[in-house]
């Protein structure tokens, strides 16, 4: 891994499948090289700080919404995620979630 994080530290654990996935898509994303790490904890660390989480954080929602957040920012700055499209999908899955019926897969039409 190509993040400059400490390769001794214990591997992570994720209460939801939402925060493993998107610390997967931000360290595949910097192991393809679409940013430094360094500038990825740099804006990170701003987030955090601009939410007021200026403390050991658990690693629930609070901190993964931040994390999301932080990389929508950076893909929109790199010209890889327009922010409107981003919102546009965002409200096409909401829709989605809440019109799908309890235990069906939750589809997005075209």
């Amino acid at each position: 891994m190509n993040t400059g994080m400490n390769t001794g530290a214990p591997e992570p654990v994720f209460t939801q499948p939402w925060h493993a996935q998107v610390f997967a898509l931000t360290v595949h994303l910097n192991e393809a090289g679409q940013f430094a790490w360094p500038d990825w904890t740099a804006r990170f660390s701003r987030t955090l700080a601009r939410h007021g989480l200026a403390r050991e954080l658990d690693g629930g929602d609070d901190y993964f919404t931040a994390w999301l957040e932080t990389l929508e920012e950076l893909l929109a700055d790199l010209g890889q995620a327009d922010p409107a499209e981003v919102d546009r999908l965002h409200a096409a899955w909401e829709s989605a979630y809440l019109t799908t019926p309890h235990g069906a897969p939750v589809r997005l039409g075209r």
